[in-house]
């Protein structure tokens, strides 16, 4: 089943941190699209629940030294 979410992030203050983890969230298997604003403190993702979760993407992000609020 395909879902989609839009997650609270803290932390990204440039377009490199977008790129950060639009990179590391597009390199996940499920993972269909992603859009991160640091401007607006959200990423946008859209994936297949049968092969990720939202709990695995939000460990990513965390991961790569953002909050998931």
């Amino acid at each position: 089943m395909i879902d989609s979410d839009v997650l609270t992030v803290t932390g990204m203050k440039c377009g490199g941190c977008e790129a950060n983890v639009t990179a590391k969230l597009s390199a996940v298997d499920g993972v269909i699209s992603v859009v991160a604003s640091f401007k607006e403190n959200e990423v946008k993702v859209e994936y297949d629940t049968e092969k990720t979760s939202l709990d695995a993407i939000e460990d990513i992000i965390t991961d790569a030294g953002f909050k998931v609020n």
